[in-house]
């Protein structure tokens, strides 16, 4: 089945030197059991699966329609647990650190006083929403969930590429790919012992009613909802489903109301008071007296209710500021400065293009890197230099001269592969990894997360929205699987 896998310059998360990993041998001991016809019909029951349940996502300006299920790919990511707790640690330092960060400069602004951050970083940041500085948060926590993007480079190392703290989607994935799995590939688990994810569920919940505004008295029970685009949003079945799952009203902007800054909800009985808004479309959209005047999305007045205590905003109101690709140079600071550690998962290097130096570089050096705009996520307005074409390259020249403030650069990573079995044959794609953190009073890391896999040959770009599909993510719960 892997004669012809090429396994050579590049991490690979199963094989070395051709043969398998010892963490992968009694997986790839139950491979070589099944028949290529077997493999086919599974491959297919697999991909029909999330079709007949509707888990789909949109893809914005794609020809020939624009809503996809993401293509499933059944060889897992297992990770040994040696190598989860150090994921488990760096990613409860990174957030640890951002939300102090974040407080910080909606607060007291000692980082930027301090001179460990450029003032102009954060006062020119196109996210940093001066309408709630100062204003009392639940738990004082502005990250409830996120969404952090790891890589392995050559050497097998994790970095973060980088992080999500406003609406990181894909966790119905994680779910939905274990079901699947499960389902359609139950002889893969038998001489595994991995973390489950049945209890997830309740602590994201947990996590969620954790969030009480500060005005609601302590022998009430909050309310909460979850705030969506609706149907035309391209994550819908993620809103969908951890609504849900959390057992918690989902709803969209003309569902809500504001009245003496308290929030409604409309229900067939009246109005019912909303405590906690777990709100998925961006601050641009949430409230149109505040931000767009033009949004046909948010709730007029929510912004003002949220500032006098009576109803908690998830995540919250203004954290594009710390997630932004130039804030994330200075993220190892934050830790240093706010923790007085050395991160446990260092970053990708970046070239900050408002530096004259690394600009100068950068032009020079276009067909060895990777360029992204700042704001943008999802593979968009990105450039990758060794791909590219001289036409490409010389665009981004210009746009960067246009905007410098707009890109950051980092060298080509070489990206982990590992195997993918697509269209009946098995060869090496590169992947990435998206870790889910929760908070609520504590830190919870969702075992696993989602592993997202560029399925073109020799494509590094893993997005969904970009042809990426997904895997299972396994964490073992003891240093080897069973022999």
């Amino acid at each position: 089945m892997f004669k012809t896998y090429d396994s050579t310059n590049f991490f690979d998360e199963m094989i070395e030197n051709n043969v398998p990993k010892r963490h992968y041998a009694p997986f790839y001991e139950q491979l070589l059991a099944l028949t290529n016809e077997q493999l086919l019909t599974k491959h297919n029951a697999a991909q029909s699966s999330f079709l007949r349940q509707g888990i789909t996502f949109t893809v914005y300006g794609a020809e020939g329609g624009t809503e996809r299920t993401m293509p499933f790919d059944f060889i897992p990511i297992i990770i040994p647990h040696d190598q989860w707790l150090v994921i488990e640690q760096g990613m409860k330092q990174r957030i640890k650190a951002l939300n102090m960060f974040l407080h910080d400069v909606y607060n007291e602004r000692r980082i930027i006083h301090e001179g460990v951050i450029p003032a102009t970083l954060v006062d020119e940041n196109p996210y940093y929403s001066r309408q709630v500085i100062g204003a009392n948060i639940a738990l004082q926590n502005h990250v409830f969930m996120a969404g952090i993007d790891l890589i392995r480079d050559e050497h097998g190392t994790y970095r973060v590429l980088e992080d999500n703290l406003r609406n990181p989607s894909g966790l119905s994935y994680v779910f939905q790919n274990r079901y699947v799995m499960r389902k359609i590939y139950p002889e893969f688990f038998k001489n595994y012992a991995i973390e489950t994810l049945e209890d997830q569920m309740g602590k994201l919940q947990e996590a969620l009613l954790a969030h009480r505004p500060p005005n609601l008295p302590h022998y009430e029970q909050p309310t909460a909802v979850l705030l969506s685009a609706g149907v035309y949003n391209s994550a819908y079945y993620d809103h969908v489903f951890l609504a849900k799952e959390m057992n918690i009203r989902l709803v969209e902007g003309r569902d809500l109301l504001v009245k003496d800054d308290k929030v409604y909800v409309k229900t067939i009985r009246g109005l019912k008071r909303v405590d906690i808004i777990y709100r998925r479309i961006d601050d641009d959209f949430l409230d149109p007296t505040v931000f767009r005047e033009d949004s046909l999305l948010g709730v007029a007045g929510v912004l003002q209710a949220y500032k006098k205590g009576n109803v908690s905003i998830l995540n919250a109101v203004g954290n594009g500021v710390a997630d932004d690709k130039a804030m994330y140079v200075y993220v190892p600071d934050m830790i240093r400065y706010y923790l007085n550690e050395e991160p446990i998962i260092g970053n990708v290097k970046t070239y900050l293009l408002t530096n004259a130096d690394d600009l100068d570089y950068v032009l020079k050096n276009l067909e060895t890197l990777v360029v992204k705009n700042v704001g943008e996520s999802g593979g968009y307005d990105m450039l990758i230099g060794p791909h590219a074409s001289e036409e490409l390259r010389q665009k981004f020249r210009e746009k960067i001269l246009a905007a410098p403030h707009s890109y950051i650069a980092q060298p080509t990573i070489k990206l982990s592969r590992a195997p993918a079995f697509q269209q009946g044959k098995f060869y090496p794609c590169h992947i990435d990894l998206r870790i889910f953190v929760i908070q609520g009073r504590t830190t919870h890391i969702v075992p696993g997360g989602l592993s997202r896999v560029a399925l073109q040959e020799g494509s590094l770009v893993v997005n969904s929205s970009q042809g990426g599909g997904g895997k299972d993510t396994w964490v073992l719960k003891e240093e080897d699987p069973h022999a």
